[in-house]
Protein backbone atom coordinates (compact mmCIF):
# COMPACT_ATOMS: atom_id res chain seq x y z
CA UNK A 1 0.00 0.00 0.00
CA UNK A 2 1.41 3.34 -1.08
CA UNK A 3 1.55 5.98 1.70
CA UNK A 4 -0.33 9.25 1.10
CA UNK A 5 0.93 12.80 1.53
CA UNK A 6 -1.45 13.18 4.47
CA UNK A 7 -0.03 10.18 6.35
CA UNK A 8 3.55 11.34 5.70
CA UNK A 9 2.90 14.88 6.94
CA UNK A 10 0.92 13.80 10.02
CA UNK A 11 3.67 11.35 10.97
CA UNK A 12 6.38 14.01 10.63
CA UNK A 13 4.23 16.55 12.48
CA UNK A 14 3.61 14.29 15.50
CA UNK A 15 6.94 12.49 15.73
CA UNK A 16 9.43 15.17 14.60
CA UNK A 17 8.00 18.68 14.55
CA UNK A 18 6.04 18.80 17.84
CA UNK A 19 8.55 17.08 20.14
CA UNK A 20 11.65 18.23 18.23
CA UNK A 21 11.23 21.73 16.80
CA UNK A 22 8.46 22.84 19.17
CA UNK A 23 9.71 20.93 22.22
CA UNK A 24 6.18 20.00 23.32
CA UNK A 25 5.67 17.48 26.09
CA UNK A 26 4.61 13.87 25.62
CA UNK A 27 1.14 14.62 27.03
CA UNK A 28 0.59 17.50 24.60
CA UNK A 29 1.66 15.37 21.64
CA UNK A 30 -0.76 12.65 22.80
CA UNK A 31 -3.59 15.20 22.93
CA UNK A 32 -2.79 16.28 19.35
CA UNK A 33 -2.65 12.63 18.29
CA UNK A 34 -6.13 12.04 19.73
CA UNK A 35 -7.44 14.87 17.56
CA UNK A 36 -6.21 13.14 14.41
CA UNK A 37 -7.66 9.80 15.52
CA UNK A 38 -11.04 11.51 15.84
CA UNK A 39 -10.60 13.30 12.52
CA UNK A 40 -9.81 10.03 10.73
CA UNK A 41 -12.87 8.37 12.31
CA UNK A 42 -15.01 11.28 11.14
CA UNK A 43 -13.67 11.09 7.59
CA UNK A 44 -14.41 7.37 7.48
CA UNK A 45 -17.86 7.43 9.10
CA UNK A 46 -19.27 10.67 7.69
CA UNK A 47 -17.27 11.36 4.53
CA UNK A 48 -16.79 7.74 3.44
CA UNK A 49 -13.04 8.23 2.97
CA UNK A 50 -10.78 5.41 4.07
CA UNK A 51 -7.96 6.68 6.35
CA UNK A 52 -5.46 4.70 4.25
CA UNK A 53 -6.42 6.73 1.19
CA UNK A 54 -6.95 10.17 2.70
CA UNK A 55 -4.92 12.86 0.91
CA UNK A 56 -4.29 16.52 1.65
CA UNK A 57 -6.30 17.42 -1.46
CA UNK A 58 -9.43 16.02 0.21
CA UNK A 59 -9.14 18.21 3.30
CA UNK A 60 -11.08 21.46 3.03
CA UNK A 61 -12.35 24.16 5.35
CA UNK A 62 -15.88 22.80 4.93
CA UNK A 63 -14.84 19.33 6.07
CA UNK A 64 -12.92 20.65 9.05
CA UNK A 65 -15.98 22.69 10.13
CA UNK A 66 -18.18 19.60 9.66
CA UNK A 67 -15.73 17.64 11.85
CA UNK A 68 -15.93 20.26 14.61
CA UNK A 69 -19.73 20.27 14.42
CA UNK A 70 -19.73 16.45 14.58
CA UNK A 71 -17.64 16.56 17.76
CA UNK A 72 -20.26 18.69 19.50
CA UNK A 73 -23.45 17.31 17.96
CA UNK A 74 -22.81 13.55 17.99
CA UNK A 75 -20.06 13.15 20.57
CA UNK A 76 -21.66 15.74 22.89
CA UNK A 77 -18.38 17.55 23.54
CA UNK A 78 -18.26 21.02 25.04
CA UNK A 79 -17.18 24.16 23.22
CA UNK A 80 -13.92 24.04 25.20
CA UNK A 81 -13.17 20.55 23.84
CA UNK A 82 -14.08 21.71 20.33
CA UNK A 83 -11.66 24.61 20.69
CA UNK A 84 -8.90 22.28 21.88
CA UNK A 85 -9.37 20.08 18.79
CA UNK A 86 -9.40 23.16 16.57
CA UNK A 87 -6.16 24.40 18.17
CA UNK A 88 -4.47 21.08 17.33
CA UNK A 89 -5.65 21.31 13.72
CA UNK A 90 -4.60 24.95 13.47
CA UNK A 91 -1.11 23.96 14.58
CA UNK A 92 -0.97 21.26 11.90
CA UNK A 93 -2.17 23.48 9.07
CA UNK A 94 0.14 26.26 10.14
CA UNK A 95 2.93 23.66 9.84
CA UNK A 96 1.65 22.71 6.36
CA UNK A 97 1.91 26.32 5.15
CA UNK A 98 5.67 25.83 5.00
CA UNK A 99 5.78 22.11 4.16
CA UNK A 100 3.10 22.08 1.48
CA UNK A 101 2.52 25.63 0.17
CA UNK A 102 0.76 24.40 -2.99
CA UNK A 103 -2.53 24.48 -1.06
CA UNK A 104 -1.64 27.59 0.92
CA UNK A 105 -5.01 29.27 0.24
CA UNK A 106 -6.94 26.29 1.64
CA UNK A 107 -4.69 26.07 4.69
CA UNK A 108 -5.31 29.74 5.39
CA UNK A 109 -9.07 29.20 5.05
CA UNK A 110 -8.83 26.48 7.70
CA UNK A 111 -6.68 28.71 9.91
CA UNK A 112 -9.40 31.38 9.69
CA UNK A 113 -11.93 29.12 11.47
CA UNK A 114 -12.56 30.92 14.78
CA UNK A 115 -12.74 29.34 18.20
CA UNK A 116 -16.15 29.29 19.84
CA UNK A 117 -16.88 31.61 22.70
CA UNK A 118 -17.07 29.72 25.97
CA UNK A 119 -18.48 30.59 29.36
CA UNK A 120 -15.90 31.18 32.07
CA UNK A 121 -16.38 28.53 34.71
CA UNK A 122 -16.43 29.40 38.38
CA UNK A 123 -13.45 27.73 40.02
CA UNK A 124 -14.43 25.51 42.92
CA UNK A 125 -12.12 25.26 45.89
CA UNK A 126 -12.13 23.75 49.36
CA UNK A 127 -11.85 25.69 52.59
CA UNK A 128 -8.97 25.02 54.97
CA UNK A 129 -11.40 23.27 57.32
CA UNK A 130 -12.57 21.02 54.49
CA UNK A 131 -8.96 20.12 53.60
CA UNK A 132 -8.16 19.33 57.24
CA UNK A 133 -11.29 17.20 57.70
CA UNK A 134 -10.49 15.24 54.54
CA UNK A 135 -6.94 14.52 55.78
CA UNK A 136 -8.32 13.46 59.16
CA UNK A 137 -10.06 10.53 57.45
CA UNK A 138 -6.73 8.94 56.47
CA UNK A 139 -5.32 6.22 58.73
CA UNK A 140 -1.67 7.27 58.61
CA UNK A 141 -0.58 4.23 60.69
CA UNK A 142 -1.14 1.78 57.81
CA UNK A 143 1.22 1.43 54.84
CA UNK A 144 -1.44 2.53 52.36
CA UNK A 145 -2.45 5.38 54.65
CA UNK A 146 1.15 6.63 54.84
CA UNK A 147 1.20 6.79 51.05
CA UNK A 148 -2.19 8.48 50.81
CA UNK A 149 -1.51 11.20 53.38
CA UNK A 150 1.92 11.91 51.85
CA UNK A 151 0.40 12.01 48.36
CA UNK A 152 -2.63 14.20 49.05
CA UNK A 153 -0.91 16.60 51.44
CA UNK A 154 1.97 17.06 48.98
CA UNK A 155 -0.47 17.66 46.13
CA UNK A 156 -2.12 20.42 48.18
CA UNK A 157 1.05 21.97 49.68
CA UNK A 158 2.89 22.14 46.35
CA UNK A 159 -0.13 23.11 44.21
CA UNK A 160 0.96 20.39 41.78
CA UNK A 161 -1.01 19.23 38.77
CA UNK A 162 -2.00 15.57 38.86
CA UNK A 163 0.40 14.71 36.01
CA UNK A 164 3.22 16.37 37.96
CA UNK A 165 2.42 14.13 40.93
CA UNK A 166 2.35 11.02 38.75
CA UNK A 167 5.84 11.71 37.38
CA UNK A 168 7.53 12.42 40.72
CA UNK A 169 10.55 10.32 41.69
CA UNK A 170 12.45 10.21 45.02
CA UNK A 171 15.24 12.37 43.58
CA UNK A 172 12.65 15.14 43.03
CA UNK A 173 12.72 15.78 46.79
CA UNK A 174 15.52 17.83 48.33
CA UNK A 175 15.58 17.17 52.09
CA UNK A 176 18.37 19.68 52.75
CA UNK A 177 17.19 22.94 54.26
CA UNK A 178 15.45 24.80 52.81
CA UNK A 179 13.59 21.68 51.64
CA UNK A 180 12.15 21.79 48.13
CA UNK A 181 10.54 19.67 45.45
CA UNK A 182 11.13 19.89 41.71
CA UNK A 183 7.99 19.66 39.59
CA UNK A 184 7.99 19.18 35.82
CA UNK A 185 4.95 20.96 34.40
CA UNK A 186 3.47 21.71 31.00
CA UNK A 187 5.94 21.86 28.15
CA UNK A 188 8.54 20.04 30.31
CA UNK A 189 9.09 23.26 32.26
CA UNK A 190 10.54 22.64 35.71
CA UNK A 191 9.96 24.71 38.83
CA UNK A 192 11.21 24.48 42.40
CA UNK A 193 8.59 24.65 45.17
CA UNK A 194 9.48 25.02 48.87
CA UNK A 195 8.17 22.43 51.34
CA UNK A 196 7.09 22.93 54.92
CA UNK A 197 8.62 20.97 57.81
CA UNK A 198 5.39 19.06 58.46
CA UNK A 199 5.32 17.94 54.82
CA UNK A 200 8.94 16.85 54.94
CA UNK A 201 8.22 14.71 58.02
CA UNK A 202 5.35 12.96 56.23
CA UNK A 203 7.45 12.34 53.11
CA UNK A 204 10.44 11.15 55.14
CA UNK A 205 8.28 8.70 57.10
CA UNK A 206 6.62 7.39 53.93
CA UNK A 207 9.87 7.04 51.99
CA UNK A 208 11.69 5.35 54.89
CA UNK A 209 8.91 2.77 55.23
CA UNK A 210 8.99 2.06 51.48
CA UNK A 211 12.82 2.06 51.23
CA UNK A 212 12.79 4.97 48.80
CA UNK A 213 15.71 6.75 50.46
CA UNK A 214 18.28 4.34 49.02
CA UNK A 215 20.38 5.58 46.06
CA UNK A 216 19.23 2.89 43.60
CA UNK A 217 15.57 3.99 44.03
CA UNK A 218 16.23 7.60 42.92
CA UNK A 219 14.31 7.15 39.65
CA UNK A 220 11.55 4.89 40.98
CA UNK A 221 7.98 6.29 41.04
CA UNK A 222 7.56 8.22 44.28
CA UNK A 223 3.95 7.06 44.60
CA UNK A 224 3.21 3.52 43.43
CA UNK A 225 0.04 1.57 42.78
CA UNK A 226 -0.58 -2.02 43.90
CA UNK A 227 1.41 -3.37 40.93
CA UNK A 228 4.54 -1.38 41.80
CA UNK A 229 3.98 0.99 38.89
CA UNK A 230 3.15 4.68 38.63
CA UNK A 231 -0.17 5.81 40.03
CA UNK A 232 -2.47 6.87 37.20
CA UNK A 233 -4.71 9.92 37.05
CA UNK A 234 -7.66 7.61 37.73
CA UNK A 235 -5.81 6.00 40.64
CA UNK A 236 -5.22 9.36 42.35
CA UNK A 237 -8.85 10.33 41.71
CA UNK A 238 -10.03 7.12 43.40
CA UNK A 239 -7.83 7.77 46.45
CA UNK A 240 -9.18 11.31 46.76
CA UNK A 241 -12.79 10.17 46.31
CA UNK A 242 -12.44 7.55 49.05
CA UNK A 243 -11.56 10.12 51.73
CA UNK A 244 -13.84 12.83 50.33
CA UNK A 245 -16.84 10.50 50.60
CA UNK A 246 -15.95 9.83 54.24
CA UNK A 247 -15.58 13.55 54.99
CA UNK A 248 -18.87 14.35 53.21
CA UNK A 249 -20.74 12.18 55.69
CA UNK A 250 -19.55 14.51 58.47
CA UNK A 251 -19.84 17.87 56.65
CA UNK A 252 -21.71 17.50 53.33
CA UNK A 253 -22.02 21.27 52.84
CA UNK A 254 -18.25 21.73 52.75
CA UNK A 255 -17.68 19.78 49.53
CA UNK A 256 -18.90 20.26 45.93
CA UNK A 257 -20.53 17.32 44.15
CA UNK A 258 -17.35 16.48 42.25
CA UNK A 259 -14.03 16.81 44.07
CA UNK A 260 -11.19 16.26 41.58
CA UNK A 261 -7.41 16.27 42.16
CA UNK A 262 -7.19 19.64 40.41
CA UNK A 263 -9.39 21.23 43.08
CA UNK A 264 -6.43 20.92 45.48
CA UNK A 265 -4.42 23.17 43.16
CA UNK A 266 -7.22 25.75 43.06
CA UNK A 267 -7.63 25.53 46.83
CA UNK A 268 -3.94 26.16 47.49
CA UNK A 269 -3.95 29.16 45.15
CA UNK A 270 -7.02 30.65 46.82
CA UNK A 271 -5.59 30.12 50.32
CA UNK A 272 -2.35 31.83 49.30
CA UNK A 273 -4.30 34.75 47.85
CA UNK A 274 -6.47 35.07 50.95
CA UNK A 275 -3.30 35.10 53.07
CA UNK A 276 -2.11 38.19 51.20
CA UNK A 277 0.45 36.57 48.89
CA UNK A 278 1.09 38.64 45.75
CA UNK A 279 -0.34 37.26 42.49
CA UNK A 280 3.13 37.32 40.91
CA UNK A 281 4.43 34.89 43.53
CA UNK A 282 1.35 32.68 43.13
CA UNK A 283 1.96 32.64 39.37
CA UNK A 284 5.52 31.38 39.87
CA UNK A 285 4.40 28.91 42.54
CA UNK A 286 1.81 27.36 40.22
CA UNK A 287 4.02 27.51 37.14
CA UNK A 288 1.66 29.64 35.05
CA UNK A 289 3.14 31.06 31.85
CA UNK A 290 1.18 34.30 32.26
CA UNK A 291 -0.20 36.18 35.25
CA UNK A 292 -3.46 36.48 33.28
CA UNK A 293 -4.11 32.84 34.12
CA UNK A 294 -3.42 33.46 37.81
CA UNK A 295 -5.77 36.46 37.92
CA UNK A 296 -8.78 34.12 37.72
CA UNK A 297 -8.29 33.39 41.42
CA UNK A 298 -8.57 37.06 42.29
CA UNK A 299 -11.76 37.29 40.23
CA UNK A 300 -13.20 34.21 41.94
CA UNK A 301 -12.65 35.29 45.55
CA UNK A 302 -15.89 36.96 46.69
CA UNK A 303 -14.49 37.56 50.20
CA UNK A 304 -11.61 39.64 48.86
CA UNK A 305 -13.99 41.49 46.54
CA UNK A 306 -16.25 42.39 49.44
CA UNK A 307 -13.35 43.59 51.59
CA UNK A 308 -11.99 45.72 48.73
CA UNK A 309 -15.41 47.29 48.17
CA UNK A 310 -15.83 47.98 51.87
CA UNK A 311 -12.48 49.80 51.94
CA UNK A 312 -13.38 51.90 48.91
CA UNK A 313 -17.02 52.55 49.74
CA UNK A 314 -18.43 55.89 50.89
CA UNK A 315 -21.58 56.00 52.97
CA UNK A 316 -24.01 58.00 50.83
CA UNK A 317 -27.11 56.86 52.72
CA UNK A 318 -28.15 59.33 55.41
CA UNK A 319 -28.13 57.93 58.92
CA UNK A 320 -31.66 58.15 60.33
CA UNK A 321 -30.24 58.94 63.78
CA UNK A 322 -28.40 61.89 62.35
CA UNK A 323 -30.69 63.72 59.94
CA UNK A 324 -28.27 66.57 59.31
CA UNK A 325 -25.08 65.98 57.23
CA UNK A 326 -22.04 66.07 59.48
CA UNK A 327 -20.28 68.79 57.49
CA UNK A 328 -23.07 71.23 58.27
CA UNK A 329 -22.05 71.14 61.94
CA UNK A 330 -18.47 72.05 61.11
CA UNK A 331 -18.69 75.84 61.30
CA UNK A 332 -15.14 76.46 60.06
CA UNK A 333 -15.68 74.31 56.98
CA UNK A 334 -19.06 75.94 56.39
CA UNK A 335 -17.56 79.45 56.49
CA UNK A 336 -14.79 78.39 54.13
CA UNK A 337 -17.32 76.99 51.65
CA UNK A 338 -19.42 80.16 51.79
CA UNK A 339 -16.33 82.24 51.03
CA UNK A 340 -15.80 80.40 47.73
CA UNK A 341 -17.03 82.49 44.79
Amino acid sequence: MKPTDFSKNVTDFLSLYLPGERGLSYNTVCAYKDTFVLFLNFMKEKQDINPNKLTLQQITQERVIAFLDWIQRERHCSSSTRNARLAALHCFFNYLQYRCPVKLFEWQRILSIPAKKTEKRVRSYLSLDAIKLLFDQIDSTSMKGKRDIALLSLMYDSGARVTEMINLVPSSINFNRPSTIKLIGKGNKGRIVPLMESQIRLLNNYMQCNRLMEPHTASYPLFENGRMGKLSRMGISRILKKYTDQAKVLQPAWYPSNVTPHIFRHSKAMHLLQSGVNLVYIRDFLGHASITTTEMYARADSKLKREALEKASVNVIRNENNKEPRWLKDTELLEWLKALK
